[in-house]
């Protein structure tokens, strides 16, 4: 089959990027053709770079470009903002001009709140309506989005997929962090992630567990939320712990991010807002304990795979944090059952067979008997 993807793309770094590339591998292992159209800055096989996303034209630069390929399939990787001012309005048009061309299009929508703003209803509609299909990756967003337009059916829950990886051999040697215990802080900034919860509940943590350290491996998009940025490194440089707290900077190429999680004991996630997290996964792909606030995604996941404790109070992630750095049998328990999980369900090959059943459903073969052949 020829699969068209409209999404970024590494190098650019986004999530988004990341888990499109993630997904492609091993959809081109299965002998399909893949095309990736792309924010300029993507590279790689069959990666063509066609728009920015300020771009007042965008549609028709992506549409120009899908329909040279005559796609089977295409499929939008949707995420608020990625297509242009006013939460990406500019996709809209692209989708109804190629339902109009006859090309079955999938959506994957990757943010879907419980209580939907009211600009992301006005994008979700349309968005919803002229796909195919929709997939989401949460029970929750199927039922959402039923409840709040008028129960449309052809929604498929696919969760995000896992790289299945042994941690980097040696890399709190790497990382200078030999013989310590590390809770580790990682993705970037902002607010809702609260970084600054775990940063001022620490101290409690270094009672207990006087080799914990806390590693802070934090980034900024440009200059959003710089002023909240600078506040929570003023409280690093207040923490009466703050030789218990490193913070690493740079780009964090994936070679390095994935030694800096290799690195972690356990991983907080006291975020208090947010659809899914894809940075859970990637600290997934290493086996890592987690420590994370009671929203849906997080209690899915970690109840389905038992690697991760949920807490809803201070008393109750300094508990678990250490509770996990102190307990090295408990933190092989809980790295055992991630490892399983993943195995199980979440490996990328995994999702991708997901995927095709998926384009499958909305691609119509010219005869029922026939078969398609592509020899790479």
């Amino acid at each position: 089959m020829r699969i068209c993807f409209v999404s970024t793309y590494p190098p650019i770094e986004c999530g988004i990027a990341t888990y499109c590339s993630n997904l492609v591998e091993p959809l081109r292992a299965e002998s399909n053709e893949i095309y990736v159209v792309s924010q300029h800055g993507g590279r790689g096989e069959n990666v063509f770079g066609a728009f920015n996303s300020s771009d007042p034209d965008l549609a028709d630069r992506i549409f120009n470009v899908l329909t040279r390929f005559t796609p089977d399939v295409v499929h939008i990787q949707h995420e608020f903002g990625l297509y242009g001012p006013r939460f990406g309005v500019n996709i809209i048009p692209l989708l109804y001009s190629l339902r109009i061309g006859g090309v079955p299009v999938v959506t994957t929508i990757h943010t879907i709140y419980r209580d939907i703003p009211r600009e992301h209803k006005i994008i979700l509609d349309p968005l919803i309506r002229g796909s195919d299909a929709v997939i989401v990756h949460e029970a929750y967003q199927r039922e959402v989005i039923r409840s709040t337009f008028d129960n449309y059916e052809p929604i498929f829950v696919i969760p995000h997929g896992v790289r299945d990886l042994e941690p980097v051999k040696d890399a709190k040697d790497i990382l200078g962090l030999s013989g310590k215990k590390v809770v580790l802080l990682p993705g970037y900034f902002r607010p809702t992630k609260g970084f600054s919860r775990i940063v001022k509940i620490f101290p409690e943590i270094v009672k207990r567990v006087p080799e914990a350290t806390l590693v802070v491996a934090s980034k900024m998009r440009m200059v959003e939320y710089s002023e909240e940025r600078n506040n929570f490194f003023d409280e690093i440089d207040r923490s009466p712990v703050r030789d218990n707290i490193k913070v690493f900077c740079g780009q964090f190429p994936q070679k390095t991010f994935d030694t800096i999680i290799s690195a972690a004991d356990v991983v907080p996630f006291p975020y208090t807002a947010g659809a899914q997290s894809g940075m859970l996964t990637q600290v997934m792909a290493f086996k890592k304990p987690f420590v994370a606030s009671d929203l849906d995604s997080f209690k899915n996941i970690a109840e389905k795979s038992g690697g991760g404790i949920i807490a809803t109070s201070d008393d109750e992630y300094i508990d678990s944090i250490s509770r996990i750095l102190e307990d090295d049998k408990y933190a092989a328990y809980l790295s055992s059952n991630i490892r399983k999980y993943v195995k199980s369900n979440l490996r990328w090959d995994i999702i991708a067979r997901k995927h095709m059943e998926v384009y499958h459903s909305v691609y119509e073969a010219p005869c029922r008997d026939a078969e398609y052949v592509y020899i790479p």
